[in-house]
């Protein structure tokens, strides 16, 4: 009982209270009305059930994302909200999955996990081959398997013994897990870094060059994670970069299975269909806007945005319906209100996300600012998107200065705990004020780090104030994140309830206040951090 009580008196002395200055920036009355709208009149859950149930996955340009593409705008447009568009960029390929196998024939008949990887060809058919385990990581190794792959399945990805769970699978932060979020970040500067990974890009170019010229039958490769999981994951989505060789992704137990089976004798038999489509009627790709207008057309404008697009192999409910679902559900919340704010509330779920960031990159570059080009030419996908941020100068264009924030939720579907400040020391004190009416929901966290991986990343990489709220885990991480596991069961509607009233609120204070966001000063090109530093051998 003692030590409760201690407990209990350090989290409160722990936690932030309001002062005066703070309750007369958040409006209280507005706050209180967004809750009762967030709560009892809630649309969030069958928003996101719709999006995952009724359209499931969204793999970019895929018939499943241009269902998406008109629905949330029918929606937006039902719920009142105004200059409801989309705004296209230049993408690639739709493809999709309509049917696929994978089973063993010999030497037992075993129906395996498996999935084609996204935009790699069909099979045309059914097709049976032996397999050959043969570990390609690098262009060095084809020379160890040259003359032997002609007719086989190739399995490229090392085999490994496997692993266990040392932690729950499902979990929520502590105290000290939030408390250990703030930090300050020092940024590094290492142009090799950089150069390395872009030189590593076009390898799976190159493997799939290797494999056709020796005439192998499939590509297969092995699920990052146990437990029966499959991502299917694959970026060679341009309209002249598509593999020759089809591929599939198999579940990790059953890939080692075929790997032992080939080590100790005759190397299993497999029987592969994959039934895939190609679109290129339309290769643009499009971001969903939609705006609750401000009074003051000086004032500039707010985002909340989230991606809409997924990966194919399961519905995309944690990433990124529950994201998408949250930034509808504010938008809802505050046009029936019938909020007017000083500065026009944009809401912004954007497409590519995961093959590169290249939705919320293409709105920078329509409105925001620019880069210098490429030395190498024109980039897409993940060349673009770590290429992106060492090219220089900035450019500025007219629309720099009318951003007052950016807000981002793509961290699964666990309730809001608190946001990252990016490094932005001058906003800290303003996010505590905003957060202080929901320290009972568990939100309060205002961490300093900087995050990166997801749509905020530009915006504050040209130094306007984009943020990332921190979530709860849940089971994202763990077994849910780019997996055939991410369906709708998966979220939790208290906790997509509570992230929508949040998000709504942050808007709306950031929508009315005297003055926009802090932002943090313009980057340009950094010194090298370690000049002494010597080029790694990969280099």
């Amino acid at each position: 009982m003692r030590a409760l009580s201690l407990a209990l008196l350090a989290t409160v002395a722990a936690t932030p209270l309001a002062s005066p200055l703070a309750a007369q920036s958040v409006d209280r009355d507005a706050v209180t009305r967004i809750i009762d709208e967030g709560t009892n009149q809630s649309e969030v859950m069958p928003i996101a059930q719709h999006l995952t149930d009724v359209i499931g996955p969204r793999l970019t340009n895929s018939p499943g994302m241009r269902q998406a593409e008109e629905w949330t705008q029918s929606k937006f447009r039902e719920w009142g909200l105004k200059n409801v568009h989309k705004e296209g960029f230049e993408f690639g390929r739709g493809w999709w999955i309509v049917s696929s196998s994978v089973r063993m024939v010999t030497p037992r008949p075993i129906q395996l996990t498996a999935i084609p990887i996204a935009w790699t060809p069909g099979t045309n058919g059914t097709v049976t081959a032996p397999v050959i385990v043969a570990p390609m990581s690098k262009e060095a190794d084809f020379a160890r398997y040259r003359g032997q792959l002609a007719g086989k399945i190739v399995m490229v990805t090392q085999p490994d013994t496997g692993s266990e769970p040392d932690r729950p699978a499902f979990r929520r932060l502590s105290q000290q897990e939030l408390a250990d979020q703030d930090f300050f970040e020092a940024p590094v500067n290492d142009p090799d870094a950089a150069d390395r990974r872009l030189k590593r890009l076009d390898f799976s170019l190159k493997l799939d060059a290797f494999l056709k010229s020796e005439g192998a039958v499939a590509m297969a490769t092995m699920s990052s994670r146990d437990g029966m999981l499959l991502h299917g994951s694959g970026y060679l989505f341009g309209r002249d970069q598509t593999p020759a060789t089809p591929g599939i992704e198999i579940a990790a137990e059953d890939y080692r299975r075929l790997a032992r089976l080939a080590r100790v004798g005759q190397a299993p038999t497999l029987e592969v269909t994959s039934n895939v489509r190609f679109d290129d009627s339309d290769v643009q790709a499009y971001n969903i806007l939609a705006d609750i207008p401000g009074t003051d057309p000086k004032a500039g404008y707010v985002m909340a945005g989230a991606h809409l697009d997924s990966w194919a192999a399961g519905d995309g409910a944690s990433d990124n319906a529950a994201g998408s679902a949250v930034v509808m559900e504010a938008a809802r919340i505050l046009s029936q209100m019938g909020v007017r704010p000083k500065r026009t509330i944009r809401f912004a779920l954007w497409n590519g996300e995961e093959q590169g960031l290249l939705g919320s990159l293409a709105y920078i570059e329509q409105h925001i600012a620019t880069r210098a080009p490429a030395a190498t030419g024109p980039t897409t996908g993940l060349a673009r998107f770590y290429g992106w941020t060492s090219r220089w100068p900035i450019t500025k264009k007219p629309g720099y200065d009318q951003l007052a924030a950016y807000f981002n939720l793509d961290n699964g579907s666990g309730k809001i705990r608190g946001i990252y400040a990016e490094n932005n020391q001058a906003a800290v004190p303003i996010f505590r004020e905003w957060f202080a009416p929901f320290q009972a929901m568990g939100a309060g966290t205002v961490a300093m780090r900087r995050t990166s991986s997801t749509d905020h990343y530009f915006f504050q990489s040209i130094g306007l104030q984009g943020f990332q709220f921190i979530q709860d885990p849940l089971d994202y991480g763990s077994r849910i994140h780019h997996t055939n596991a991410d369906t709708f069961d998966h979220m939790k509607g208290e906790d997509l309830r509570q992230a929508s009233i949040i998000m709504a609120s942050f808007l709306l204070n950031a929508a009315n206040a005297d003055k926009p966001l802090p932002k943090p000063p313009l980057p340009r090109q950094p010194k090298v951090t370690d000049p002494y530093a010597w080029p790694k051998a990969e280099d």
